[in-house]
């Protein structure tokens, strides 16, 4: 039986949707994560980035998307911490969602005072340790970065699958 290639155009066509959002994760001198307030949805807390635009990879997206709701010009180098998978969720989100999770490495106490958030896409940031994190964040998203915050101390990316996207 002999197979027939679809071309790439339509073969395409056949594959998941999906789209993809990277991110920094930076902590304090001390060892604690920084977080943003969003102001959409639930308000959850977050690391500064967002979803790519196209064209972008992810580093840029991580980079680009720190610096407009931060004020933060990173010029590190990209050292991924995480690949994380959300499942679609139905009309709300009709697609797979895929992160990529850069370590954004330390920020000292006059960085910190300088961040300027954009009041469109955030309310507050905050530094606290993993214990207070875990008293404020829901339990999906507290999992998520202590995950996160142990690949940072043990220098091995982990990979994450959070349930549906929404």
């Amino acid at each position: 039986m002999a197979r027939t290639w679809l071309p790439p155009v339509e073969y395409v066509a056949t594959l998941p949707k999906a789209t993809a959002y990277a991110c920094l994760y930076f902590t304090d001198t001390a060892g604690r994560p920084f977080q943003l307030r969003s102001v959409y949805g639930s308000g959850a807390w977050q690391w500064p980035g967002g979803n790519m635009d196209p064209g972008e990879t992810p580093w840029q997206t991580a980079v680009r998307e720190c610096r407009e709701e931060t004020g933060i010009l990173f010029e590190g180098e990209p050292r991924l911490l995480a690949a994380h998978f959300l499942a679609p969720c139905g009309e709300d989100w009709p697609a797979n969602h895929i992160g990529f999770i850069f370590d954004g490495g330390t920020l000292d106490d006059e960085q910190i005072a300088g961040v300027v958030l954009d009041p469109e896409e955030h309310t507050e940031y905050r530094v606290l340790t993993l214990a207070e994190w875990e008293r404020i964040m829901s339990p999906r998203n507290f999992h998520r970065l202590a995950h996160i915050d142990r690949a940072r101390r043990e220098g091995a990316a982990v990979y994450l699958e959070t349930g549906a996207f929404a």
